[in-house]
């Protein structure tokens, strides 16, 4: 995929449809290269076939942006789900994929203000500093302010209903699945896809979430700009520091990695304990990190937030307790709660559902449940990872195919899995209690 400014998006369904057919041929073709040099002798090994469709697959995602480019961010938090081949190229979907052109964001601009960001700002640069799946920022300058103006992709929010009837049969086939058994955790994605693409809700989030954060340790947030922001164009302080893996090149100290790892959990368990909202999506683009005052971390994009019933929040933080693993029958009485586990089950599935819950919720809770926690040993990373491997090797687990449980927990999940493997990625060792203020 070339890096040049792209001039135009596939924002009609049609054509959004065909690119994806396109791709189905490319990736077809790839398919029938590979077996055919193995007719004949020729050496074509299995990572070759990976690397050519997972650079066909993200050139894809990339020129279509949108939607199916936040799966892609979302697979390469997941590194054990796939081969190393697509991580490796969706992992890129965290900090750059190819920007659009300066005359696409001019006209972006013209739509929404009827001036030109030139005539906007004090200076305005044409080229992205950084462009990912919804959008893409700009530096400007305004009264001797260092801005970041954020420019949302044309077609985007019209997009993503049509993206997801797009993917939706593909994904049903291949898990076996119908519907009905998937829509609420169709649905759920969709709502939190749509409320991305709402930059006048990411304002106000933003806004709120600063203030009611203001006295955690070491955390910076941006200051937001409701003058020169609209649904598709937001504009924020442009923040100093550097992306995890920038940072980390820096080899900064121990205490720094520490306190860092710190600001990012209390952040989190503040969020999660007092506010009942979690910013919801921690790959490593959303932040910003240096050595300043012994390690700061700024924080980014509120484009996706979970907002945490209060019977789901009772519920997760039920299924985490010490006492809950130890104890059988509470167990068994929260996961029905939960929608795990159905009076319909015969008693060996259900014996296999609670010995499987048994084994993740003590290995996911730890922790929690210890006053301080060493992420830096990637032990516990792996081990994670190891329990997914065997989950999915277990032959009756894979018969079960239907989903269970409530949809909330598909970001209640991600956002911990997120934050357990950048805490890793830092090498923090963190005190786990509640969340310190000054």
């Amino acid at each position: 995929m070339s890096d040049e400014p792209q001039t135009s998006l596939p924002t009609t369904k049609v054509a959004r449809a065909a690119r994806f057919a396109k791709t189905g041929f490319n990736v077809g073709t790839n398919y029938i290269k590979h077996y055919a040099k193995k007719a004949v002798g020729a050496e074509s090994t299995t990572e070759d076939l990976h690397a050519a469709n997972a650079a066909e697959l993200y050139g894809t995602l990339s020129e279509m942006k949108g939607s199916v480019l936040k799966v892609a961010q979302m697979l390469a938090m997941e590194k054990n789900m796939l081969p190393t081949a697509y991580a490796e190229q969706f992992a890129q979907a965290q900090y750059q994929t190819p920007p659009l052109s300066g005359p696409l964001v001019v006209k972006a601009f013209r739509d929404a203000f009827g001036k030109s960001p030139y005539q906007l700002f004090d200076e305005f640069e044409p080229e992205a500093r950084q462009a990912a799946s919804i959008g893409q920022v700009h530096f400007a300058r305004k009264d001797g302010k260092a801005l970041a103006v954020k420019v949302q992709y044309p077609g985007v929010a019209d997009s993503i209903k049509s993206d997801i009837r797009l993917v939706k049969p593909i994904a049903l086939r291949v898990m076996g699945l119908n519907e009905a058994q998937v829509r609420p955790y169709l649905e759920e994605v969709e709502t939190r896809l749509l409320e991305e693409t709402d930059y006048k809700l990411e304002l106000r989030r933003g806004q709120e979430i600063a203030a009611q954060c203001h006295g955690l340790k070491h955390l910076q947030f941006p200051s937001y700009y409701p003058e020169y922001s609209t649904a598709r164009i937001l504009t924020m302080d442009w923040l100093s520091g550097q992306h995890l893996k920038e940072f980390l090149a820096t080899n900064p100290s121990q205490e720094v990695r520490n306190q860092i790892g710190q600001a990012l959990w209390d952040f989190y368990q503040f969020q999660f304990n007092e506010l009942h909202r979690l910013h919801a999506d921690p790959h490593p683009g959303n932040f910003l990190m240096q050595a300043k005052d012994g390690g700061t971390l700024g924080v980014l994009d509120f484009g996706c937030v979970k907002e945490v019933p209060a019977d789901v929040y009772q519920l997760f933080t039920a299924l985490l307790a010490p006492e809950t693993i130890a104890d059988e029958g509470r167990l068994t009485a929260l996961l029905t709660q939960a929608g795990v586990l159905r009076a319909s089950d015969a008693p060996a599935l259900q014996a296999l559902y609670l010995r499987t819950l048994q084994v993740s919720l003590e290995l996911v809770g730890r922790p929690f449940r210890q006053p301080t926690f060493n992420f830096g040993d990637p032990a516990y990373m792996a081990a994670l990872y190891a329990l997914s491997d065997d989950l999915m090797a277990d032959p009756e687990l894979r018969k079960q195919r239907e989903p269970r449980g409530s949809e909330h927990f598909i970001y209640l999940n991600r956002t911990y899995v997120g934050l357990f493997a950048l805490l890793t990625e830092l090498g923090a060792a963190v005190e786990t209690g509640v969340a310190r203020t000054l």
